[in-house]
């Protein structure tokens, strides 16, 4: 008789199990190649808020879920990135949270609005992917427009730079962030003396220095990823260029200092983040960040805190609307005010965060020392 009780409890516990509804959470980022030190953050970021949601125990309509996380790896690839976004939609995802690069996230974005999948970047830039005029598209962290100019304005008023070089590196990143920087300048009248470009898996830049030398700059301003701005970085010492280089987030890890072989100087480059806390904030990053490497036994890249924001806001958002169906709650997620580690989040009307903060760093000891955070 006990027996028989005990196989009745386990079935109606397993009964009970197969009811409880699965939020599923996809995420998409390059976890594999050169920048898949940035993906694997992001990854990281929204693993560590799923977790946390299933140890709160939430409930959606009055129904306890269990969410789950869908990782991808698109490659850092544009094609990869909407086959997986394809893939994500097919298996019927709730949301999307991703992807980590502008030249990924835009070609995915349009699977995802034609779908109705709600999507938060933790961390592309460019204005072109809310730009697109997609109801499913937002993102946690500041656009280029904000990133550029507050660059520009710290090149000429904080650092003295009056000839600057620019590269890009010919992503969708890198184009717009560079674009955004050079308004900048030119709102402090000061303009670009060369404007060169090369590619995000470009390994010898000897051809494109040497051009830039000759115009003696006393800034080298560079659109893209410290995968290819640490190689850079040795080659210009080794042309004997002792110029200062200034970037985006795409450059503003540590992993830079090491990919430059040791040949970044103290103080030589600068960078900034899309993103940051004031004072009032630092306790809840500082915990997140002593919480992320106790979970994973590494440090925060950058935007790790942005994916695990992007996670809770839409959670939150589902709980508001009573469910997660992505229609129902997509209107809640449009106009939701929450705070997040990141600080407080909303979305204005394209789907960009409003009052986004950033971040300027420099680098001392091959770490990054903070310099001030703006708006």
């Amino acid at each position: 008789m006990k027996k028989q009780a005990v196989v009745v409890a386990a079935l109606a516990a397993a009964g009970l199990a197969s009811a409880q509804e699965v939020v599923r959470i996809g995420h998409s980022a390059a976890v594999t190649g050169p920048v898949a030190y940035f993906g694997k953050d992001t990854e990281n970021g929204a693993r560590m808020a799923i977790e946390a949601l299933n140890a709160r125990g939430v409930t959606i309509a009055g129904k306890k879920v269990r969410f789950e996380l869908v990782a991808e790896d698109d490659g850092g690839d544009p094609k990869q990135a909407t086959n997986v976004a394809q893939k994500l939609v097919d298996g019927r995802v709730n949301g999307v949270v991703g992807h980590e690069t502008s030249g990924t996230t835009i070609p995915a974005s349009k699977i995802y609005h034609q779908a109705g999948v709600p999507q938060i970047s933790p961390s592309s830039t460019s204005p072109k992917y809310t730009q697109q005029g997609f109801n499913t598209a937002f993102r946690v962290v500041a656009n280029d427009v904000q990133l550029g100019q507050a660059l520009g304005r710290h090149a000429v008023k904080d650092m003295g730079a009056r000839r600057v070089a620019v590269i890009d590196d010919r992503t969708a990143y890198g184009q717009g962030l560079v674009m955004e920087f050079a308004k900048g300048l030119r709102q402090q009248g000061v303009n670009v003396v060369a404007r060169e470009f090369t590619h995000d898996k470009a390994s010898d830049f000897s051809a494109i220095l040497t051009k830039i030398r000759a115009q003696k700059p006393d800034l080298v301003f560079f659109g893209g990823m410290s995968a290819v701005a640490g190689p850079m970085l040795r080659q210009m010492k080794q042309l004997g260029m002792n110029v200062k280089m200034m970037g985006g987030d795409g450059i503003c890890s540590d992993e830079i200092h090491k990919l430059s072989g040791g040949a970044m100087a103290d103080g030589q480059v600068f960078c900034a983040e899309a993103g940051g806390v004031d004072a009032s904030g630092k306790p809840a990053m500082d915990k997140f960040r002593a919480d992320y490497k106790k979970r994973f036994g590494i440090n925060v890249q950058i935007n790790a805190p942005y994916a695990y924001d992007a996670v809770m806001t839409m959670a939150d958002a589902m709980v508001k609307a009573g469910s997660s169906a992505p229609a129902k709650y997509l209107p809640v997620l449009a106009k939701i005010e929450t705070r997040g580690v990141t600080g407080p989040i909303a979305f204005d009307a394209r789907g960009d965060i409003r009052d986004g903060t950033i971040t300027l760093y420099t680098f001392k000891g091959g770490r990054r020392t903070v310099l001030a955070v703006t708006k």
